[in-house]
C-alpha cells in the first residue's frame, strides 16, 4: 500500500532497532539519522570549512578591536587654572650666537628675555644637516611635507601611541647635540630649553643684534643676515620630545639676508587619557594636577606660515616670529575598553551569526542546486532510487 515494496525496499529499516542501544535512543531527544543514509558531500565540507574561517578572522578582529579600544573625543571650556604656559624650543638658526636676539611679547604686556632662559650653543650648520638630517629626508619644509611625515603626525593623534611613546622615553631631556669638529669654525646657533611664560596670546621671536629693540650694541651689518633655521621641536606645556608636533623637524632656507619668518600657531589643551574614569576624574578637578600614568597633559596646535623677502629699512625688521594664540577649550581624547564579558557577548554573537546565515546560505543554494537538475532532466539529491535505478 505504501509503494515500498515495489521499489524492493524494506519498511522495517526505517524504525528503531529491539536491542538495548535502540532502547536508549529513546532517551535522546534529538534522533539522529542513520548513518547508512547519510553520505558526505565535497560541497558540505568545503562550506564548513569556509564557515571555520570565517568565525575564525571575524573572532580575531572582534578581539584585535576590544584590545585597542574606541577613542572617545570630549570638548569642554579651558577654566584657566594654570595661568602660566611652558614653551619648549629646540632649533638651530645659520646665524653666530653673538648675533640674534631672543624674546617673548605677550598680550599681558610682558616682555621675557627668552635668550637668557634659553640654552644657546655655537654649532655649525653643515654639521647639523649631515648628521641631524643625513639626507634620509626626516627634516621637511612644510610646503613639502611627505606621506611619511603625515602619517606620523596622525599616529601621534592616538592616545595608545602617545601614552605607549611617554611610557618608553621617561626622560623629558633634550637630546645632545653634533660635536664640533677640530678647527671648524662656528656659523650657526643651536637655541634649546624650557621657559615659563603667561598664557596668554604672544609673540616669540628671534631677531639680529640692534634690530627691533633699542640697545648699546654695534650695529649689525645687513650683509652678515641669514635666518635659515632648523626647527627639530617646538611644543607648548610638559616636555615630550617623542611626540611630533606640526613644526617639528621641519627645515626653512632663504638666500636673501633681509627677509622674514612668521608662523601663526593655534594652541589647543589637549589631555591624553586612558579609561572613561579617568576622564570623570578630569572633568572635577585641575587637570594640570594628574600624576597618573594613564593621563597626559600636553597641548596640541595647529600651524600656518608665511615668508617673504622685505625692503631693508627700519620699518621692516628681518627675523623669525612665532605668533601663537591660547584656544579656550580643551580637548581630551580618552581611549576606553569595554569589559571582558561584553567581549564574549560580541564573540557568540558572531560566531552564531555566521553559522546561522551559513546554513541558510547552504540550503538556499542546495534548493537552487536541484531545481536546476529537475529543470534539466536529471535526478535530484533527495529522490531514492531502486536497485536498477528506476525511479
Amino acid at each position: 500500500m505504501n509503494g515500498f515494496s515495489a521499489h524492493g525496499l524494506d519498511d522495517d529499516a526505517f524504525g528503531e532497532k529491539s536491542d538495548v542501544k535502540g532502547s536508549l535512543r529513546t532517551f535522546d531527544a534529538f534522533p539522529k539519522t542513520k548513518s547508512s543514509y547519510t553520505a558526505p558531500s565535497r560541497r558540505g565540507g568545503q562550506w564548513t570549512v569556509l564557515i571555520l574561517a570565517i568565525c575564525t578572522v571575524l573572532s580575531f578582529s572582534e578581539l584585535r578591536a576590544w584590545l585597542k579600544g574606541t577613542e572617545n573625543h570630549h570638548f569642554s571650556v579651558e577654566k584657566g587654572v594654570s595661568h602660566e604656559l611652558q614653551l619648549n624650543l629646540d632649533m638651530v638658526v645659520k646665524m653666530p650666537c653673538d648675533t640674534l636676539r631672543v624674546n617673548i611679547q605677550d598680550a599681558a604686556g610682558d616682555r621675557i628675555l627668552a635668550g637668557e632662559l634659553l640654552k644657546r650653543e655655537d654649532t655649525s650648520w653643515k654639521l647639523w644637516m649631515d648628521k641631524r638630517n643625513g639626507g634620509t629626508g626626516i627634516y621637511q619644509t612644510l610646503s613639502q611635507e611627505d606621506n611619511d611625515r603625515l602619517e606620523a603626525q596622525e599616529e601621534d593623534a592616538h592616545v595608545h601611541h602617545v601614552l605607549g611613546e611617554v611610557r618608553r622615553n621617561p626622560r623629558k631631556k633634550f637630546a645632545k647635540g653634533p660635536r664640533m669638529r677640530w678647527g671648524e669654525k662656528p656659523d650657526s646657533c643651536r637655541i634649546y630649553g624650557s621657559l615659563e611664560g603667561n598664557k596668554v596670546q604672544g609673540d616669540f621671536h628671534i631677531t639680529a643684534r640692534g634690530h627691533g629693540y633699542q640697545e648699546f650694541a654695534p650695529h649689525l651689518d645687513h650683509s652678515t643676515f641669514n635666518f635659515t633655521h632648523m626647527i627639530t621641536e617646538l611644543s607648548f606645556g610638559p616636555h615630550y620630545p617623542s611626540i611630533l608636533n606640526p613644526l617639528d623637524k621641519t627645515i626653512a632656507s632663504t638666500e636673501s639676508h633681509y627677509y622674514k619668518y612668521q608662523y601663526f600657531l593655534s594652541v589647543v589643551p589637549t589631555i591624553y587619557s586612558k579609561g572613561a574614569r579617568a576622564v570623570d576624574s578630569i572633568l572635577r578637578s585641575n587637570p594640570s594636577s594628574h600624576s597618573n600614568k594613564n593621563i597626559i597633559f600636553t597641548n596640541q596646535y595647529g600651524a600656518t606660515s608665511q615668508s617673504d623677502a622685505i625692503p631693508e629699512n627700519p620699518f621692516y625688521v628681518p627675523g623669525i616670529y612665532f605668533k601663537y594664540n591660547i584656544e579656550p577649550i580643551l580637548l581630551m581624547i580618552s581611549e576606553e575598553r569595554s569589559s571582558f564579558l561584553s567581549l564574549l557577548i560580541r564573540l557568540v554573537n558572531t560566531v552564531s551569526g555566521v553559522m546561522v546565515t551559513g546554513g541558510w546560505v547552504y540550503q538556499l543554494s542546495g534548493w537552487a542546486i536541484q531545481l536546476v537538475r529537475k529543470r534539466r532532466g536529471g535526478v535530484s539529491e533527495g529522490v531514492l532510487t531502486g536497485k536498477h535505478g528506476e525511479e
